[in-house]
């Protein structure tokens, strides 16, 4: 009996957890693979301005939703930083963009210092980049190629697991893609499944 309350309060947890995270049935993105991003303008955690279409002489440009407190965004931490690091001296730019209002900007700053975010993290202050391109959660990808056209939009990788476990996130799924664009060519798979926390906007009144 005392096995199955264990395992029952074990299993309880994991659902709260992924209801409080799992964005479930969200709207889908607003922009569609093929499309040009609309530009535009956020603070960094400094109070410095960035233009989207500012980011010139780039072969391929990486938008992440990210967030502070979500379990499964924290587990890919390490793979954006690496992710970045890698393609760096290939032409490609990688741009996070915190949109959480529960988020503030110094605990944003103190996150990617924490967690090795060298590129630029954004933040989205009243979500309106992520209403404008329809992001739900975090971590969500939208991968640019050099004339702003989305080509390719869902996970850096492990859509067909989920999971929070550091030690078993990866960027499976963004790389092909990634691969493809640098190399001239439509990418192979275009869209998969974003999972992770849902994105904490504004409430409307």
């Amino acid at each position: 009996m005392r096995r199955f309350k264990i395992a029952f309060v074990f299993g309880l947890g994991l659902l709260l957890l992924w209801s409080a995270c799992n964005a479930g049935e969200l709207p889908a993105a607003k922009i569609k693979v093929g499309e040009k991003m609309a530009d535009f303008t956020l603070p960094d955690v400094n109070g410095k301005p960035h233009r989207l279409y500012d980011i010139e002489g780039k072969k391929a440009v990486v938008v992440i939703f990210i967030a502070t407190r979500c379990p499964y965004s924290n587990a890919f931490t390490h793979v954006m930083a690496s992710l970045a690091h890698e393609y760096e001296g290939r032409g490609v730019a990688v741009v996070g963009i915190n949109a959480n209002s529960t988020e503030p900007v110094s605990e944003v700053a103190e996150h990617a210092r924490t967690h090795g975010l060298d590129f630029p993290v954004l933040k989205d202050e009243g979500n309106r980049v992520a209403d404008q391109l329809g992001a739900s959660v975090t971590p969500e990808v939208f991968l640019l190629d050099s004339s702003w056209t989305l080509r390719y939009h869902g996970a850096l990788g492990n859509s067909h697991h989920p999971t929070n476990n550091p030690d078993k996130t990866n960027a499976d799924e963004l790389r092909p893609a990634l691969e493809d664009v640098l190399n001239g060519k439509p990418a192979e798979v275009t869209e998969t499944k974003a999972f992770g926390c849902s994105i904490k906007r504004i409430k409307v009144s």
